[in-house]
């Protein structure tokens, strides 16, 4: 048969299924459909799905029960949206054009760069939802064995830009911060934005969710305000308050980014030149023009060392001149959690205190959060160098900034107090001696593994410090969990990893 004599694909009645696919589009047939013998669909074949002008493309799945009739497609929450179908409604299914980018990353594999036009268009189909989460799980798994060289850095970036909307600001200076992360707790930003705010500079800061971590500023702040504003919204809420702490992904800023994030946190991975890419094109899509980057340095942080750092940096400082980013990095130690509250609600329970002035107000939070507002406010000329820190301890302590904060939240919808989780319990130490070193990394585990950061309430309390004296018995920390199974599963984590933290006597 000729193409033009093709008989239009048959149109096959819909089901929501109720299936969370997170924000993969999936779709079920039954193994007899007769699409499926048509198209000759295997499980797991990439397919696009219509349904009047509406398109998404899919992952096929295949049933073998009476669960679904031979007629019906089924489709995960994430189809069903992207569709915006009714209950009545139909679809087609065909085979999607071929994903030919999907050549240059394999190219990548085998060690090849990828020019800028690669890049755009790697990024333009992650962005159109062209790839499965495997096929961008092979991208970024190219990107973390063989490293990204500065050219690609910058053309990746530059790409991930282009590839979603941008904010514009009237204001020759439009501030903004960004943590490297790896850091347990660290919710410096909470702080530093309302510092920025009352002292009359725009800080329009756009948040992520936490790609490996138990909270991301996102998380954190969400416990508070509501943070899914839309572009008009966050206009709204900065006009009027100077500043916002919303979640980046609500804005299609750097769109690409969100899905690469989404897949990261299934891997686990995080890489140098592809961090670069998302921390800079999150800022460069904001409107930021002056940034400071907050770079823990520690043994279980992210940044394990100094040359680790140095490198990093380097990169971070390099891209960002590139677009025009008048940009700084702060280092700090990275050997123990910044607060003591790990996980979406704790984290906003540490940032209340510190914007209340309460006496119990994590002594470390604070400081890092001063430090950090400091350097931005010196290097946006709000002070002279040096000068900073004064300043904004003085927003601090006088109340301008909690004032701020307040108002901010009530702009983006609501002010809350953080809830706390309704199954709590410690771990203490096996022995007598001094507390010489935190794994961060298995504490922050043990908060994701008690719910964090889907469940808002949980993760941990931590009760100590590098250098305490402990006692056998003591608690060390305490975890929360919103469910009795997930506090158990975390409990035997930590009764497995008595080496998160390391007392000698």
């Amino acid at each position: 048969m000729s193409a033009p004599d093709r008989k239009p694909p048959a149109q096959l009645a819909v089901r929501r299924l109720g299936i969370d696919t997170q924000s993969e589009p999936v779709v079920f047939l039954h193994r007899n459909n007769p699409v499926s013998h048509a198209e000759g669909f295997e499980a797991h074949n990439r397919v696009l799905l219509r349904a009047g002008s509406r398109e998404a493309i899919a992952t096929l799945f295949l049933v073998t029960d009476d669960i679904l009739a031979d007629d019906v497609a089924g489709l995960s929450e994430a189809a069903w949206r992207r569709l915006r179908l009714a209950p009545d409604g139909h679809v087609t299914i065909t085979h999607p054009r071929p994903v030919d980018s999907m050549s240059l990353v394999r190219g990548r594999i085998y060690g090849h760069e990828l020019a800028e036009n690669s890049l755009h268009a790697i990024i333009r189909d992650i962005a159109e939802e062209r790839y499965s989460n495997l096929e961008i799980g092979a991208f970024l798994t190219a990107c973390a064995a063989n490293p990204l060289v500065r050219d690609e850095v910058r053309a990746l970036t530059r790409a991930m830009v282009d590839a979603g909307d941008r904010l514009s600001w009237n204001a020759d200076i439009v501030a903004d911060k960004h943590s490297v992360g790896g850091l347990p707790g660290n919710r410096t930003t909470l702080i530093v934005v309302p510092i920025m705010a009352a002292l009359g500079f725009v800080m329009p800061k756009t948040s992520s969710r936490a790609i490996t971590s138990p909270a991301g500023t996102a998380d954190t702040m969400e416990v508070l305000a509501p943070v899914r504003l839309g572009a008009a919204d966050i206009h709204r809420v900065v006009e009027r308050e100077g500043g916002c702490i919303v979640w980046g992904g609500a804005v299609r800023l750097s769109p690409a980014d969100d899905m690469l994030i989404r897949v990261e946190r299934a891997l686990d991975i995080d890489t140098e030149g592809q961090m670069i890419a998302s921390v800079l094109s999150k800022k460069i899509a904001a409107g930021a023009t002056h940034l400071v980057l907050d770079m823990p340095v520690g043994s279980t942080a992210k940044v394990r060392d100094a040359a680790a750092a140095k490198a990093l940096t380097d990169g971070l400082l390099d891209v960002a001149a590139a677009f025009g980013i008048h940009a700084v990095v702060v280092t700090g130690a990275g050997d123990q959690p910044i607060g003591r509250g790990i996980g979406p609600a704790l984290e906003a329970r540490d940032v209340l205190a510190v914007l209340r002035n309460e006496a119990g107000a994590p002594e470390n939070l604070r400081e890092r959060a001063l430090v950090l507002a400091g350097a931005l406010i010196e290097l946006c000329g709000g002070a002279p160098k040096g000068e900073g820190i004064a300043l904004a301890r003085a927003v601090l302590a006088d109340g301008r900034a909690w004032a701020k904060m307040q108002r901010i939240c009530l702009a983006q919808g609501a002010m809350c107090e953080p809830p706390v989780a309704p199954h709590r319990r410690p771990v203490t130490a096996a022995r007598d001696g001094r507390l010489v070193t935190i794994d961060n990394r298995k504490l922050g585990k043990l908060a994701k593994l008690a719910g964090a950061p889907e469940a808002k309430v949980a993760g941990v309390d931590l009760h100590v410090r590098l250098g305490d004296r402990i006692a056998a018995g003591m608690p060390l920390c305490t975890v929360h969990a919103e469910a009795p199974g997930e506090l158990d599963y975390a409990l035997d984590y930590a009764a497995a990893n008595e080496a998160m933290f390391e007392i000698v006597a």
